[in-house]
Formats: C-alpha cells, structure tokens, sequence
C-alpha cells in the first residue's frame, strides 16, 4: 500500500461509530498503533478497562471495514484496555508489519486453561532475565525433547520482536485458516508451532507498542487450533517488561523455566525474572544453566568459559528445582541455523541428551502435579 492508502485508512475508520457517544473512533482518540505494509494492515482500539467488553462489536465493526478497502489483504485489529479513552484523536502511522489474520476476536482476560486455549493441558513459560542466554534454542530442543519422550507438544514463539522458532525448527511458508476465523499451526520435528515470524518476512521489524503485542499474543494462543496438546512450550521474550509481565498475569501457566549462564551478570537478571513470576503467583519449575562448558569440537576437552554451576548454586539459594546443564557446542549452533534442533538431528550426542534429561525432569514435574494452576485474575 502506499503512503496516501493509510489516510484512506483513517478516513476508513473514521465511519466506525461508537454508539454511546455517537461519534467516530478516531476522533475520539480509540485508534492507536496504525500500521500498514503492503497489503496488511493493524492497529489497536484502546478502551477503558470497564467498557471492554460492550466495544467488542465495534472492533470487529471496524476490522470489517477496513478488511472490505479494495487492496487489503489481512487486518489484526485488537481490542485493548490498557488506558482510559482520550480526549483528543491519537492514530498513529508507522511502517512496520501486519499482525496475523483479519477475523480474529478481542483480546480477553484468561480464566481457567481451557477457556483460553482449549485442549492444552500445561502451559510452561520459557524465560531469560535477559537476551543472549539461548533461551529460544533451549525451547525449541526442549519441546523437541518432550514430543520425543511421547508428549503431544506445541510451540508458540512469544518473542514478537525477534522470532526465531521458524529458522530453527526449518519451517517455511505460512500458517492456513480453514474457515477465516481460526488458523491451523505449522509443523515440523513432531511438534505445532506458532510464530509471527510465518506471517512476516524474516528481515522485517515489528514497529509495534506493548498493547498491540499483548493482542497478538493472546490471537495466537486464543484462535490457532492447538488440538489436544499435554504441554504448550512458551518462548517468552527476553527481560522482565510490561509484555513479560501481562503474560505472566493474563496467559495460565502452569509452571516457568528459568534460562541463565553461569556468569554473575546473566545470574542477576536470571533472578530478576524469577522473582517477577513468583510475584504473580506463577510457579518457577527450576532453572537450566546453558553454555554450561565449552567443549571442544576437535579434542572434547571442557573449558568453563563462563564459569560453570551458577545456576545450580543460584536454584539453591532461591528455593527452586534445578533442571540441568547444556553445554556450550558448536553443533548446538550449526544444527539451529540449519532448521535441525540437535535433540532432531543428532539424538544420541551427548548434547541432545541434555536436553531429553531436561525435558524428562519437567514431564515429571508437570505429571507430578508439583505445577499449580495460575491463579484467576479478577477484573474490576
């Protein structure tokens, strides 16, 4: 689409009435996050936190009007009750990416598990304190892991910023909808998977506010057909914001891991994102020290490059399980880049074995019932 196609936009938008007051959502400043590429568009509707739900009809109102502008292809129009409502119009043109789909429904506080994501018996958040640890590798092996030892598996990459689960498990193309409203995640390695990263082009940059994330986040767990899945893996971004913190709140989760590497520094924040989980009563199922060692492809002699047993020193100190070690190994990268977990491609190294010890201490948590259930988010 070009420039004078996001005026149109607006102008779209400015046709939608909010019935109460009888004037247009634009200017009464709902319209937030615009943005258009191509042929997608996406953008989010801020509310007052006790009218959410009466304004569902008009996002979906506005969503179809914009989806029915001649060139549009897809529209991702969320529903957020982050703020009051302005005064003043407030819209917002940026280039950057589309969201998924153009029929997906309003972001929703989550109740029980089966009403956010039905047939999903366990929801596992896979966390860092901080990026740069490996925590997105970790997750791929781990779910690779889990649906190796027999587990009905899912994937979704909650890192909107910077997914990765489509270059690392080798998956190309895009996700279908087999009736416009819901779509059928991608597959590979024996596991489903979800990411933004299937419905935008890898170099693109999500241009994109806390809110509008949230709704897509909650669009991808909410209106992807999951099926019957004993553990859903969540690749969390990395950090302890206000994206990590509103999952951890609105998504029930059984139980977080915990990524971190031996040194101080990466332990620090490690900490800061443990105790952010257990601030909202989410359970933390134990911590995983990565780039453990180095060991020397060529002599196989270990070198503790960033220290070695922190975590394990640290889940000690905090009161929480310690989940094990992976090494840091040039075939770990190598079988990544190449869309080949190394739990997929090399199952009996020792590496891809660290991963299945990992992944069969948490089967046995979760199956244990050492997971709680979230607690229920009241909304006043």
């Amino acid at each position: 689409m070009s420039e004078l196609d996001r005026a149109d936009v607006i102008a779209t938008l400015r046709q939608v009435i909010e019935p109460q007051s009888g004037q247009d959502i634009v200017t009464l400043g709902l319209v937030s996050g615009l943005v258009v590429r191509d042929a997608n568009v996406g953008f989010a509707i801020e509310v007052a936190p006790e009218v959410a739900a009466q304004m569902e009809p008009v996002r979906k109102a506005a969503e179809e009007a914009v989806f029915a502008m001649p060139g549009v292809g897809s529209v991702t129009a969320v529903l957020t009750a982050e703020r009051a409502a302005a005064a003043q119009p407030t819209e917002r043109t940026q280039p950057a990416a589309h969201g998924p789909g153009h029929e997906h429904g309003a972001p929703q506080q989550s109740g029980p598990a089966g009403g956010l994501v039905p047939g999903v018996g366990s929801i596992v958040a896979v966390a860092s304190g901080k990026g740069g640890v490996g925590k997105s590798t970790v997750s791929a092996n781990l779910a690779v892991a889990l649906a190796r030892l027999g587990r009905r598996v899912g994937l979704l990459d909650a890192d909107i910023y910077g997914p990765s689960m489509p270059r690392m498990l080798g998956i190309t193309g895009k996700p279908s909808s087999p009736d416009g409203k819901q779509i059928l995640p991608m597959e590979n390695h024996g596991i489903k998977v979800m990411s933004m990263g299937f419905l935008v082009p890898e170099e693109t940059p999500m241009i994109w506010r806390g809110p509008m994330v949230m709704g897509a986040l909650e669009q991808m767990l909410r209106d992807v057909l999951w099926g019957e899945l004993e553990i859903l893996i969540v690749d969390m971004p990395p950090g302890t914001g206000d994206v990590q913190l509103t999952m951890a709140q609105r998504v029930p989760l059984a139980g977080a891991v915990i990524v971190s590497t031996p040194q101080d520094i990466a332990l620090l924040d490690a900490r800061k994102g443990l105790n952010m989980f257990r601030k909202v009563d989410v359970p933390v199922l134990g911590i995983v020290e990565n780039m453990s060692q180095f060991v020397c492809p060529h002599c196989g002699e270990r070198t503790d490059i960033f220290g070695h047993g922190g975590a394990r020193a640290e889940a000690e100190k905090l009161g929480c399980g310690f989940l094990g070690e992976i090494p840091l190994h040039m075939q770990i990268r190598e079988a990544s880049d190449n869309g080949q977990p190394i739990v997929a491609s090399a199952p009996e190294s020792a590496q891809a074995q660290a991963y299945v010890d990992i992944a069969q201490r948490l089967a046995d948590i979760l199956g244990q019932g050492k997971a709680r259930a979230a607690p229920k988010i009241t909304v006043r």
